[in-house]
């Protein structure tokens, strides 16, 4: 796969960059490795966890959502979706049922704001997220989990909390 402006990512939003990687895809990885010197220890780097879970601050727009699909945003399990991508982790699970069914006019958006669509499942944004969007964003993951949710296999439990 060849670079395109000096980067082998794709942003799928705006349709720059190579294609996204699928299957077979050859990536250089740089310098063969270099040998290590005696004695030097290596660190052991975690995997992915079996369980994802994500600490959430509730807002902007939690009063959007009725207390019961609240308590199970927080307390319930979703599954990781094969739809995930840099844009969003999208969730298989509950759906959360809304309050207040008006529309929303476009917002600013931030990586990290859970959005829900009109199916109810939430939705992560990720590093390649909107700058807008239309569907009222219940909470927003913390900075330091949002490495974690994008790592996340399909089919992963992962759970909000608060925190």
């Amino acid at each position: 796969m060849e670079p395109v402006l000096g980067s082998r990512s794709a942003d799928l939003l705006a349709g720059l960059g190579p294609e996204p990687l699928a299957a077979g895809a050859v990536l250089p990885l740089g310098p063969g490795p270099l040998p290590l010197a005696t004695g030097c220890d290596a660190v052991p780097w975690p995997g992915v966890p079996g369980e994802l879970v994500l600490r959430v601050r509730l807002g902007p727009r939690d009063g959007w959502f009725t207390e019961r699909a609240l308590r199970v945003f927080t307390t319930g399990a979703y599954r990781v979706s094969s739809a995930s991508n840099r844009i969003g982790l999208r969730t298989e699970g509950p759906p959360l049922e809304r309050a207040v069914t008006a529309e929303l006019p476009s917002e600013g958006m931030v990586r990290g704001a859970v959005q829900v669509p009109p199916d109810g499942r939430p939705v992560v944004f990720l590093a390649d997220h909107p700058t807008t969007g239309g569907y009222p964003v219940v909470a927003v993951v913390r900075e330091a989990d949002l490495a974690a949710a994008a790592q996340a296999a399909p089919g992963s439990t992962v759970r909000f909390v608060r925190g």
